[in-house]
């Protein structure tokens, strides 16, 4: 048995893939920010009402397209995304051109992480008005601390662990898509893999993981295998362009 993994189990669904969203808006602005060095995003959307950039679209179309010409032909079982706009319309968006028509489920606990008062602001901001949390974060370590009323990375993976028990009870042997968030998808690959955090945050500091990106796992034996992560082969098959954020800007700029 892998070590102190609790999850032991044969009831798995064969095939879990997870697509994150198509450039957004607010990936745009966070860029922009961080060149200028402002303390805020400009944004006029809430986080969870933020829509996708006229290439998330692009890159989510390519997506489908991609899904249809290729060995993903056949439609899932499930098909669930984060309620949040720009993974709601990636997902709708691949799942048209793919020519599905399974309705599309909305799961909160796909949500982007909640960064609390810190969101929508730099990491200028965030040492502007919030000056002692650098020195906490710091100390607690980027995968327990806990932005303040936000969410920490372990929170995230509570989330994930209560999804993959829903999953497991009814979906073994089903093939099942998710779209949401790099923090989430951080997350399923913590759970799923057993990872410690060390291994978890030397995966974030050195890959990054583009806009509609694929990261995939199969039945194996005791569990889900990975197949393959961030993987950009639908976006780059197409004419739209592949986007990401480096794990330090992402970080500074709170956005996924």
């Amino acid at each position: 048995m892998p070590r102190g993994k609790l999850i032991v189990s044969d009831r798995w669904p064969a095939q879990l893939v997870l697509v994150r969203h198509g450039q957004s808006v607010g990936n745009i602005a966070a860029t922009e920010a961080g060149e200028s060095g402002a303390e805020r995003l400009d944004l006029d959307f809430r986080d969870a009402d933020t829509p996708l950039s006229d290439t998330g679209q692009e890159q989510a179309r390519a997506v489908g397209a991609w899904l249809k010409d290729n060995e993903q032909s056949d439609c899932p079982d499930l098909i669930v995304s984060s309620p949040y706009r720009r993974a709601a319309e990636t997902a709708r968006t691949a799942v048209d051109h793919w020519g599905c028509g399974h309705e599309l489920v909305l799961d909160e606990r796909l949500r982007e992480r909640d960064l609390g008062a810190f969101d929508g602001l730099t990491s200028a901001g965030i040492k502007a008005q919030f000056a002692s949390e650098a020195d906490r974060r710091a100390r607690v370590g980027k995968f327990y601390y806990k932005p303040p009323s936000g969410e920490s990375w372990c929170d995230v993976t509570l989330r994930v662990r209560s999804l993959l028990g829903d999953l497991r009870a009814g979906y073994e042997g089903k093939r099942v898509w998710l779209f949401t968030h790099q923090a989430v998808i951080m997350g399923f690959r913590y759970v799923l893999e057993d990872l410690t955090e060390q291994e978890l945050l030397e995966i974030d500091h050195t890959t990054d993981l583009p806009n509609c990106s694929v990261t995939s796992y199969r039945w194996a034996e005791g569990g889900l295998e990975l197949v393959r992560f961030a993987d950009t082969s639908a976006v780059e098959d197409s004419k739209a362009p592949t986007t990401a954020e480096p794990s330090r800007s992402r970080e500074a700029n709170h956005v996924g």
